[in-house]
């Protein structure tokens, strides 16, 4: 699978496949957008940073997605 979706398909995702859902942003509808949100991390707001880390790894575990990110790690354990 592409780590690319398109227009159509990013409007067919539950909320719940959004690392931030309220924004829309991040999707992480299997293994390939869990690492890419993991590599796109720095861009999101540092206030939401946090809830983002948390979500990252949530996904992660679901699809046995190892996180090396020392960063998302350290704003996941706030």
């Amino acid at each position: 699978m592409s780590d690319r979706i398109t227009y159509e398909e990013r409007k067919e995702l539950p909320l719940s496949d959004y690392g931030l859902p309220e924004r829309k942003e991040y999707p992480m509808p299997d293994a390939a957008h869990v690492r890419a949100a993991e590599a796109y991390f720095r861009y999101c707001p540092e206030d939401l940073k946090p809830k983002l880390a948390r979500a990252i790894l949530a996904r992660a575990r679901e699809f046995g997605v190892d996180v090396e990110s020392p960063t998302v790690l350290s704003y996941a354990a706030e």
